[in-house]
């Protein structure tokens, strides 16, 4: 009997696969939700990543694209789940053969946010009054420690703040705000979707808007197996193509530019009337260098958009970045 024919059969109930995290349950909860407006039962089955088991080793450290999406993968592969869910940034470009895209939900906050310990250091970042002024050449603190686990983050802050300390915080957004409220450190660095989406923003938290984000940062992806029709089906009707076409120009970005997600690449698509706007950068690791632009392009001629801004970027010197990285992760 076919997938189509099986889950055609009265009673099917659909399982989604999630991670354990509060926030990976909360994602698969609104997918679920979604379904049912369309009378499809669903349970949600958990199910422990890799990349959960190691909280102390920076991401771009654990040799493995995907950390955080294989075990769904394989579960879903195995026919153990009928749907996985993930944040769209910690999917590899290249997923799975025999796994597809079923349904991108709307895009939440693509922000990310610094979560401070004592207003006072606001000072010391430039962030006066409720506003960045000052430029970064005025900002000289070598004291100042902030954490994250992003090479994107760290890599764009010490290109604007050259002098601070990086610290790596790893674990799920409620083992992070622990850490960081038991540290010595001035603040970190965390996605304001993250937060928002559990109710855990605290009010210490300012949005970092010079700081571009991972490419798909905010934006929640249901994937399914390529032979499933009736699971693809129930999912495509809540796909929200703005932020579906958005989130492809940013991956295919970085597709072009490298390929990994831990990379320090940032990119945001936004749709301005008939026109789609892309920012894009890359930096070194240690945030010396950087390329940047901003590409205009109209509806109608978006849909190579993240290919064409990445080639430009790659003639303008981004391979010499690129090699950069790749040799700082070995």
């Amino acid at each position: 009997m076919s997938l189509f024919a099986l889950h055609n059969m009265p009673n099917t109930i659909l399982r989604i696969g999630t991670r354990e995290s509060p926030l990976a349950v909360w994602q698969a909860q609104q997918v679920q939700d979604l379904l049912a407006k369309s009378n499809v039962a669903s349970e949600l089955v958990y199910i422990k990543s890799e990349g959960d088991a190691d909280t102390i080793a920076p991401l771009y450290a654990l040799g493995v694209q995907g950390i955080f999406t294989k075990t769904l993968d394989t579960a879903l592969l195995n026919n153990r789940i009928d749907i996985a869910v993930h944040s769209l940034k910690d999917v590899p470009v290249q997923m799975a053969d025999g796994i597809i895209q079923a349904a991108v939900l709307k895009r939440g906050s693509y922000k990310d946010i610094f979560v401070y310990k004592n207003e006072a250091d606001l000072k010391n970042i430039g962030y006066i009054n409720n506003e960045w002024k000052n430029p970064k050449s005025e900002i000289r603190n070598p004291k100042f420690t902030i954490a994250t686990s992003s090479v994107r983050r760290s890599a764009q802050w010490l290109n604007k703040f050259p002098d601070h300390q990086i610290e790596t915080l790893r674990g799920n957004v409620n083992t992070r705000l622990r850490k960081l409220k038991e540290s010595n450190w001035h603040g970190a660095i965390f996605a304001a979707a993250g937060l928002e989406r559990i109710n855990l923003r605290p009010e210490n938290a300012i949005d970092l808007d010079w700081m571009l984000p991972a490419p798909a940062q905010g934006a929640i992806v249901v994937v399914c197996r390529k032979d499933d029709e009736f699971v693809f089906n129930s999912c495509t009707v809540f796909n929200d193509k703005p932020t579906a076409l958005c989130v492809k120009i940013e991956r295919d970005f970085l597709k072009t530019l490298m390929g990994g997600c831990s990379a320090p690449i940032g990119a945001l698509a936004e749709v301005e009337g008939k026109k789609i706007k892309l920012d894009g950068n890359i930096l070194s690791v240690d945030g010396k260098e950087k390329l940047e632009s901003r590409w205009i392009y109209p509806l109608s001629k978006s849909n190579e958009l993240g290919f064409t801004a990445g080639e430009e970027l790659l003639q303008r010197g981004a391979n010499k970045i690129i090699h950069q990285i790749r040799n700082a992760s070995k």
